[in-house]
């Protein structure tokens, strides 16, 4: 079945940096787009950085365009949001999401905690 496994989230001080990975199994990964979403407490769930299937396309949320990257393997089936200048604002669960055959599938989210 299709797993999406998220790791790398945490604690990071206001303008420092984290990783976040998701690795994927159960669907051929370089066939499908990947994404990124978060969700802020008592907010909804936003899309934050998109990629295509080559790794050629991104397209990001403007609140995270210039400070955030998002990249992927697909040798290891695994796609990366690099992001830096972390702002308290960027406080959320951060879930990957990837649709094949149609399907949504999300990971089960990883915090991402930014606070002096």
């Amino acid at each position: 079945q299709v797993q999406l496994v998220e790791s790398g989230g945490g604690y990071a001080q206001p303008g420092g940096s984290l990783r976040l990975s998701c690795a994927a199994s159960g669907f051929t990964f370089s066939s499908y787009a990947m994404s990124w979403y978060r969700q802020a407490p008592g907010k909804e769930r936003d899309l934050v950085a998109h990629i295509t299937s080559s790794g050629g396309t991104t397209n990001y949320a403007n609140s995270v365009k210039g400070r955030f990257t998002i990249s992927r393997d697909n040798a290891k089936n695994t796609v990366y949001l690099q992001m830096n200048s972390l702002k308290p604002e960027d406080t959320a669960v951060y879930y990957c999401n990837a649709v094949p055959w149609g399907i949504n599938y999300w990971g089960k989210g990883n915090l991402v905690t930014v606070s002096s």
